[in-house]
């Protein structure tokens, strides 16, 4: 890993993917929601290729701005760029930016930390023997 490094995922909007679908808005068009979704999978695919087996990583914040919409059966790319890793590299900061087909939609912020998945579970689901 390493400040710098980028990764896109791109997904065409569908209604299941809209705002009213969501329940975040009443309208069919992209919705904020599936946007953070969109931004946190951008960053968890370029970590996983980064990452040994047995590590995964989770989000732990997430700052965006939704500030065009998207109408359905229109493409949305979502880029994020590493802009920060912790000195110990358990924390990485990913830049985001998101277009649909005629120019920019959003933007933001996305912070992941690595994991041991079989610790990060155990710790999870011990919850429920409490």
């Amino acid at each position: 890993m390493k400040i710098g490094d980028t990764n896109e995922v791109k997904r065409v909007v569908t209604d299941e993917i809209t705002a009213a679908a969501g329940g975040s808005g009443a309208l069919r068009v992209f919705g904020t929601p599936f946007l953070v979704a969109q931004m946190e999978n951008a960053g968890l695919e370029y970590m996983a290729r980064e990452l040994p087996e047995g590590k995964s990583s989770v989000g732990i914040l997430v700052s965006a701005e939704h500030t065009a919409p998207t109408p359905v059966g229109m493409e949305v790319t979502v880029r994020v760029t590493v802009t920060d890793i912790s000195a110990n590299g358990k924390i990485v900061d990913f830049d985001m930016e998101a277009f649909d087909e005629v120019g920019p939609i959003g933007k933001g912020h996305h912070q992941r930390a690595v994991i041991d998945v079989e610790r990060f579970m155990g710790k999870c689901y011990g919850k429920l023997e409490k």
